[in-house]
């Protein structure tokens, strides 16, 4: 039986963990150091950091911050925001990044997916696809989720998987911070479409939603929050005890 994992993420902007409804009206949460320690000390299995304006402002990540979190946890680090070169992969994974997350860099250069999996090699690469319904098709949003690419998302990530890609991270815009569960139909179209690990993101409001995930959704390998656990609403020694409760195998 695969483990599932439980992955807080932080979503940084200028320097703080912030988080936000449906990508919009962020509030300040905490220190990113301070965060990312304490989940590495509760019993996270992997950390994902987003440097969430860096491509809507058009600039490099910030690194000093990256450094530091990289330098206190003890779980793999996942880093995004403002990747659109393989410079950029080097700058993050020479700062302690375990694997890069790419997004609207993949939209802008496409090639670089797979340029950057020859290089780093495909468990290094992680797709994270903003995804939000439009007319009712799945559309891919670039830019921190401001920009409607026009795309379909399905095609989109099954096209980046094969030129590389090694995990995919489905964030659901629709579901963002609702906190009413996981977006359960997107989800199963892309562990449908594709065979390496997914990462279930948005909605999760509740110990519950997790089981349901897994449950509902045995493809999908892990469930990623924020403000549940920012906030201490879940706690994630509890989420796990449940998890085994309910014959979901995870790390404890």
């Amino acid at each position: 039986m695969i483990t599932k994992r439980i992955i807080p993420c932080l979503d940084v902007r200028n320097g703080r963990v912030v988080k936000g409804t449906n990508f919009q009206g962020l509030r300040d949460v905490n220190n990113p150091v301070e965060l990312g320690k304490f989940y590495s000390d509760c019993g996270a299995d992997e950390l994902v950091f987003y440097d969430i304006t860096a491509s809507s402002e058009g600039r490099a990540l910030f690194t000093d911050i990256l450094t530091e979190v990289a330098r206190t946890i003890f779980i793999p680090l996942t880093v995004g925001g403002g990747i659109n070169t393989l410079a950029d992969f080097d700058r993050v994974l020479k700062c302690g990044a375990d694997k890069v997350s790419v997004n609207s860099g993949a939209i802008r250069n496409p090639a670089l997916v797979g340029e950057a999996a020859k290089r780093y090699g495909d468990q290094c690469v992680v797709l994270s696809a903003d995804i939000k319904r439009v007319d009712g098709v799945f559309r891919v949003f670039a830019k921190g989720g401001r920009e409607n690419t026009g795309m379909e998302a399905i095609e989109w990530i099954r096209r980046c998987v094969g030129e590389g890609a090694g995990e995919v991270v489905v964030n659901s815009i629709d579901t963002d911070g609702v906190k009413r569960g996981f977006d359960l139909e997107m989800l199963k179209a892309v562990s449908d479409a594709v065979d390496v690990p997914v990462i279930a993101s948005g909605g999760a409001g509740c110990m519950e939603d997790f089981v349901t995930l897994f449950q509902a959704l045995p493809k999908v390998d892990a469930g990623l929050a924020a403000s549940i656990f920012h906030f201490g609403e879940v706690k994630i020694p509890d989420l796990k005890r449940l998890l085994r409760e309910n014959d979901i195998s995870v790390r404890l």
